[in-house]
């Protein structure tokens, strides 16, 4: 039975109580069905849930907004989409989180909880809400919590417990899980509408992982064959758990409590019950995994782009010249940069060769991107989905992997309890419903609290176990190489060692039309996807004046299930006992992760991913050509194997007085895959005030997750790139009015911290709103004043593609566009950091290799930096702030808050901005087995 009743969002998050159209029409559905309220659960007597070994002692804390509940009724998202009314636990997680942006200054332990839940193990009797024996078994048992709704899940035998993961998942996310196992197999748009973000997403993903059914199937297979036991295990787990979610299906579907979207999307009919919810099978979760592993866990990519910006340097300075420009410009492994393992640590990957063979450079503007769409009708032919495609292509070909997520953690010897503290957790964007979700699972070899992607929720994947807690954030490494393959006979054979080889087809047919909840005109199109030995074919070019398509390979690349092993040791209590257990669980997993670890006496952090072996001279910034000479060491083509680099020669450590990380770059020679790792990195946010307080000793709790909260909101640019351009400004008096002003403004804030802060909460308004805005208009005019009259137009606009110029709060970045939380991860602050302390001849570490602000002159630099912070002043709200489909122009706290976007029927109303993980954890041990 379904266990959901509507109740009313806070007035302050209530969504608009406008009636769309297509609302109206589809309540007569609501009427005519008599759904106007589920039935509630019968709830089994309560009994105590009692804690299995939790050696946290209440002090294990975690939040994950909206809520719990992603899952609605058709009556359910018709009453939210006309009143605002939310299904229960589906947004009371919200307040809490939005509220640490204007409360934390005051927050102690005792305050922790009043914005994070209390993760303990566990339900106190008279807590609990409902007690459930899913589909009737007697080995496994779902409790949910009257706060929050999370899922308990305990088993008596392991099929049992996995039963009840996926059983519950089903009951908290199964409209998102079926979307994404669409997008995952390239079929969004047929499923679910051609909506221009359908179209986009699924793009994005059949470009880099274009699979098919096979496919899937000999990844699951391969994992299991290649891990023993452990293998036969998760195989037998991912069983079970399917078992669970297709026991919801049969359920929900007969009790007619299924969500809303079927009938809205036109799968099911709301009078006849007409229609299916198809089953979920193994290989769903292998498309669902691959999904995930390409948002957030491949690093690397971008070597035609790198090839292009080495080119038009080489064009412009010649080709000595140009290189060292271009490589300064690359920071691959800049001094200033910081650093994860920051002990002095030396991990060699990735860096340039002294003597680079094999590289396969295009000739000048032969490049030209791989079509994907073919035989485009109706709206897919369309001049705004064309614009989609280029977006959806240009995302999947860059370097610039949005990997979001960072953590704090703090040794023992610096606490004021004595024991480790972590603040960690990954920044997923904003959904609702949330890709992630909470449970709690208690069974044979499992014992964890935390969150995990829906659908693939059969394991804890960030959370806590007994006595240790565990979290993650993108580390990107290099795992991404663009090999050039020369065609022979037409252009789809190349040769492969020497033989010409036919390329295979690989073809995904969607045709979608209107539905009652998306009205995008009827369309079409086939995506086509050309694979080789070296992988999916990215562009063509010539090389020399031969035909090449340029391939990209990734180590992951038909391994998306290989990770489940690692998953599998964290969630087992035999085998997670110390840091080093948690090392060699991590070493499991194959993508691209900080992994970090905390219990009462140690902490621990390791690199994930399977870092492949290059040929000796290969340069994996660029293009090499695909011969044995210059292929991965080992590689077996035909299960895309290789020789990876050992784990002692990834970056790890135990016990480090302190761990930081955002996303910057993790140790000393460890060459970055994306650009911008260097001296000013949002990582230093985090770096500086965790610094501070290990100085000062007696870390506890309320005062990490301060620095967490407090670097959350701080403007990147203006606290540690904005002083010294106000140096440059004012070493003599500004005369000008205008700009005097603007400096008055601008010093004024830096002053008081430079943090984009609400005057008080639920004002919607900033305080030094006008600074903020100057800012925000100045950077991009600065930025372009700056540099490109010494590099010229061509050079700048190719590094531009490498580096984004900008990543403030309201500008549209990530893989959820604009209002999406996480900022400053890429932009040009390093560069223009260095080169003004150059004009002012401070002492620079890695300085670019020329000077470019006034070309070096410090008069000419401050006429140009004044004359664009002028031309920002003078830009009004509205147009720096220009609007979107969320907010008016002009409307600057707007611009900048956090959306959760909607993946189904159910809105959420926005909050303010702060660039923080979405799913955290807040955790101190107080014991150990």
């Amino acid at each position: 039975m379904p266990r959901r009743t509507p109740r009313t969002a806070p007035d302050r998050l209530r969504t608009s109580r406008r009636l769309p159209g297509f609302l109206k029409t589809a309540s007569v559905c609501l009427l005519v069905a008599g759904l106007l309220t589920p039935l509630t659960r019968t709830a089994v007597a309560a009994t105590d849930a009692a804690a299995p070994n939790d050696y946290c002692g209440g002090r294990c804390s975690d939040i994950l907004p909206p809520g719990e509940n992603g899952n609605a009724t058709l009556a359910q998202i018709l009453l939210n989409q006309a009143f605002g009314t939310q299904p229960a636990h589906a947004e009371d997680q919200l307040g809490p989180y939005a509220n640490l942006a204007t409360g934390y200054k005051t927050l102690t332990d005792a305050t922790v909880n009043t914005f994070f839940n209390d993760a303990s193990f566990g339900v106190p009797a008279d807590q609990v809400a409902s007690t459930e024996k899913p589909a009737g078994r007697t080995d496994v048992t779902i409790v949910r919590d009257k706060k929050t709704g999370v899922p308990h899940i305990t088993g008596t035998t392991r099929y049992g417990t996995e039963f009840g993961a996926g059983y519950a998942a089903a009951q908290d996310r199964l409209w998102l899980m079926d979307v994404f196992r669409h997008v995952g197999r390239g079929q969004l748009t047929g499923f679910a509408g051609g909506a221009p973000a359908n179209q986009g997403l699924e793009q994005q993903f059949y470009r880099n992982a274009p699979y098919t059914e096979a496919d899937l199937q000999a990844q699951i297979d391969n994992a299991v064959a290649h891990n023993g036991a452990r293998g036969q295990q998760a195989l037998a787990d991912v069983r079970a758990y399917l078992d669970g979610i297709n026991a919801y299906i049969d359920a929900s579907d007969s009790g007619r409590y299924f969500p809303g979207e079927y009938v809205l999307t036109g799968h099911k009919d709301s009078i006849t019950n007409a229609g299916t919810i198809d089953h979920f099978k193994v290989t769903d979760l292998v498309a669902l995994a691959s999904v995930i592993g390409s948002l957030f866990g491949s690093g690397g990519g971008g070597e035609v782009d790198n090839a292009l910006s080495l080119l038009a340097a080489q064009d412009r300075y010649g080709v000595a010249e140009g290189t060292k420009v271009w490589e300064s410009f690359r920071e691959r492994n800049d001094p200033e940069a910081v650093l994860t393992l920051h002990n002095g640590e030396s991990f060699p990957y990735g860096a340039r060769p002294a003597d680079p063979q094999g590289a396969a450079l295009p000739d000048a503007g032969s490049v030209t991107p791989e079509p994907l769409l073919y035989d485009r009708t109706g709206s897919a032919a369309t001049a705004s989905a064309a614009k989609t495609a280029a977006t959806a292509a240009g995302t999947a070909l860059g370097s610039a992997r949005r990997g979001m997520s960072n953590a704090l953690v703090v040794s023992g010897k610096h606490t004021a309890s004595g024991n480790p503290i972590a603040v960690f957790g990954p920044q997923t964007g904003y959904f609702a419903p949330q890709l992630l979700l909470l449970q709690e699972i208690q069974g044979p070899g499992i014992s964890a609290r935390g969150a995990s992607f829906a659908g693939l929720s059969m394991y804890v994947e960030l959370g806590r176990g007994q006595d240790y807690a565990w979290s993650a954030t993108t580390s990107g490494q290099d795992i991404i190489d663009t090999y050039a393959v020369e065609l022979c006979q037409d252009d789809y054979h190349y040769l492969f060692h020497g033989t010409c080889t036919a390329m295979e087809k690989v073809e995904q047919k969607n045709a979608w039309k209107p539905t009652v909840a998306d009205g995008t005109a009827a369309g079409s199109y086939t995506m086509r996807v050309w694979r080789t030995a070296y992988g999916p074919v990215a562009y063509r070019a010539t090389v020399g004046g031969k035909k090449v398509a340029y391939t990209t390979l990734r180590s992951s690349y038909l391994h998306e299930a290989d990770s489940i092993i690692g998953f599998q040791m964290l969630n087992d209590p035999d085998y997670v006992k110390g840091p080093q257990d948690f090392q060699s669980a991590a070493r499991h997993i194959n993508y691209t992760f900080n992994w970090f670890y905390a219990d009462s006496r140690h902490t621990a952090y390791y690199n994930s991913g399977d870092n492949p072996v290059r040929a000796t001279g290969v340069d994996a910034d660029f293009p090499v050509w695909a011969a044995p000479a210059y292929e991965w060491r080992g590689w077996d083509p035909a299960g895309n194997t290789a020789d990876y680099t050992p784990a002692f020669a990834h970056p790890n450590s135990v016990d480090q007085d302190y761990y930081i990380s955002w996303n910057n770059k993790q140790a000393k020679d460890y060459a970055a895959a994306p650009w911008g790792e260097g001296p000013v990195h949002r990582g230093n946010l985090l770096e500086d005030r965790v610094k501070r307080l290990v100085a000062a000793g007696g870390v506890t709790r309320g005062k990490l997750t301060q620095a967490m909260a407090d670097a959350g909101l701080a403007d990147l640019r203006a606290e540690d790139v904005l002083p010294r351009l106000l140096e440059v400004v004012t070493a003599q008096p500004v005369t000008d009015p205008t700009a005097a002003a603007a400096v008055a403004r601008l010093q004024a804030w830096v002053t008081a911290g430079a943090k984009r802060t609400e005057t008080g909460a639920g004002s919607k308004t900033y305080a030094d709103a006008d600074a903020i805005r100057i800012l925000d208009a100045w950077w991009p005019l600065l930025v372009k004043a700056e540099f490109e009259p010494g590099l010229g137009t061509g050079l700048y606009t190719a590094l531009t593609r490498n580096l984004p110029v900008d990543e403030a709060p309201s500008a549209g970045h990530g893989p959820t566009g604009s209002h999406a939380g996480s900022a400053f991860q890429y932009g040009w602050w390093s560069y223009v950091d260095k080169d003004i302390r150059a004009v002012l001849g401070e002492p620079v570490q890695g300085p670019l290799a020329r000077k470019y602000c006034g070309d070096g002159s410090l008069t000419a630099c401050r006429d140009q930096l004044i004359g664009t912070l002028k031309q920002a002043a003078a830009l009004t709200a509205a147009q720096v702030y220009p609007g979107d489909d969320q907010c008016a122009a002009g409307d600057q706290w707007c611009a900048d808050s956090i959306a959760q976007r909607a993946l189904g029927g159910i809105k959420h109303g926005r909050i303010g901005w702060q660039n923080r993980p979405t799913y955290q954890q807040v955790v101190e041990f107080a014991a150990h087995r």
